[in-house]
């Protein structure tokens, strides 16, 4: 029997530079039942240039890019705008100075408890996501560091937030 999925949630990858992880992404995406993967900027797809499959990102993966749906969008904050304007509310998972705790926003009992639509957002394994890009989110959410390093690997964070949130 298929569960009933009453809400839609969405991933947008924006310049992620490693095949591996974006592959990794997809097989996250399709464990927790992300509806749609939007792949911008200088993202590698699961198809090269020529249409082919990549068997890079397929072995990381292991095959989920062939059962999540996913888009490639040149521009990221047109993206959003539209997403926005669908009534989706879009979280950035960034360290920042404004962002919150990501288990604050729980699907749990946090302010995403009800909202029906979210866009998750995960940028540059080193630089981030842009300034410019995080003006546009509704929400930033990090996830708290405790140990000598400052961050997670991209997909790892990824993972770490859907589970959480989702």
């Amino acid at each position: 029997m298929k569960k009933e999925n009453t809400k839609e949630n969405i991933v947008i990858l924006h310049d992620i530079r490693s095949v591996e992880n974006v592959g990794a992404m997809f097989r996250t995406s399709d464990a927790v039942g992300i509806d749609k993967i939007y792949i911008t900027g200088y993202t590698p797809t699961p198809l090269d240039r020529f249409g082919r499959k990549r068997g890079d990102l397929a072995k990381s993966a292991l095959g989920a890019e062939e059962f999540v749906l996913w888009e490639q969008k040149k521009m990221v904050c047109p993206l959003i705008a539209k997403l926005k304007r669908d009534g989706f509310t879009v979280i950035a998972i960034e360290q920042d100075e404004k962002s919150v705790d990501y288990k604050k926003i729980s699907a749990k009992g946090g302010p995403a408890y009800g909202w029906k639509k979210l866009a998750f957002i995960m940028g540059n394994e080193v630089s981030g996501i842009p300034e410019n890009i995080l003006k546009k989110c509704d929400i930033i959410a990090e996830i708290p560091m405790r140990g000598k390093k400052e961050s997670l690997n991209v997909s790892v964070a990824l993972g770490v937030v859907l589970f959480a949130v989702l």
